[in-house]
């Protein structure tokens, strides 16, 4: 089974990072895609933007914590994660990404070069980001070792 997304984007709004009481670190960040569809019948365009809840844990939410900002646009790849929980005997659904990997595009806040620079989640607590430029060997599909807390319970 597959279950795979990639997105390219922009972030709405400034990252909300926060540290769980193990000491692990996540974030959430809501990144809008967009696409132009024409109407051959009106010979009009429209654009319609979808806006996604990117989850990003460990290493990934310390990089966003640092870099990503309003604005940024981002490659992230990831899977589709959909959850529910009660809330005053009400039912309430989410479905977001859990990120495996992110890329920072376009040009440096600090008004630096164009360069691309791509993290990936890592294997071991280690983290060392890799610039994209760098030949990287492709790593096997593997579900994301999430924290053993219920996500129902994370503060956001």
């Amino acid at each position: 089974m597959i279950n795979k997304v990639i997105l390219v984007g922009n972030v709405g709004m400034d990252p909300e990072v926060r540290t769980l009481e193990t000491g692990v670190k996540v974030a959430r960040v809501r990144l809008a895609t967009s696409e132009r569809i024409f109407n051959r019948q009106t010979n009009e365009t429209t654009e319609h933007t979808e806006w996604h809840t990117v989850t990003l844990w460990r290493g990934l939410a310390e990089v966003a914590d640092k870099y990503v900002r309003r604005g940024s646009q981002l490659y992230i790849e990831g899977s589709l994660r959909t959850r529910e929980w009660e809330r005053d005997g009400v039912k309430h659904y989410a479905t977001e990404i859990v990120a495996d990997e992110m890329k920072l595009l376009g040009r440096r806040p600090e008004g630096g070069t164009t360069q691309q620079s791509a993290y990936q989640q890592p294997a071991q607590p280690s983290y060392q980001p890799q610039p994209s430029y760098q030949p990287q060997p492709q790593p096997q599909p593997q579900a994301p070792v999430l924290p053993a807390e219920d996500p129902d319970d994370l503060p956001f």
